[in-house]
């Protein structure tokens, strides 16, 4: 047999920007760093990884390589101040990672 299911909408893909995104900030407020992210990133991120066709596989694809990636460098990096928040936001289109 065959389910239909109706494609997930860019309201649906936010919501699980906000599900995975909540999942890095607490595996790194385990680490004692603590992530936010601004309204304006979780739409870049729903947007890039929006495709009717996949679902939510191609957000989580974003999320891996645009967040978890450069986190990652930053931490290897030793970049990170655990006194002040990690951010990110847009710039010029651009996911931007300040803290």
């Amino acid at each position: 047999e065959i389910v239909m299911f109706e494609p997930l909408t860019e309201s649906d893909i936010e919501k699980i920007v906000d599900l995975q995104m909540n999942i890095i900030k607490k595996m790194l407020s385990a680490n004692g760093v603590v992530m936010k992210y601004t309204e304006e990133a979780k739409q870049w991120i729903a947007h890039a990884g929006y495709d009717a066709a996949y679902g939510a596989r191609p957000v989580k694809r974003i999320i891996q390589r645009e967040v978890v990636g450069e986190l990652s460098k930053w931490i290897l990096a030793g970049k990170i101040n655990r006194e002040k928040p990690i951010t990110i936001d847009v710039d010029n289109n651009m996911l931007t990672f300040s803290n």
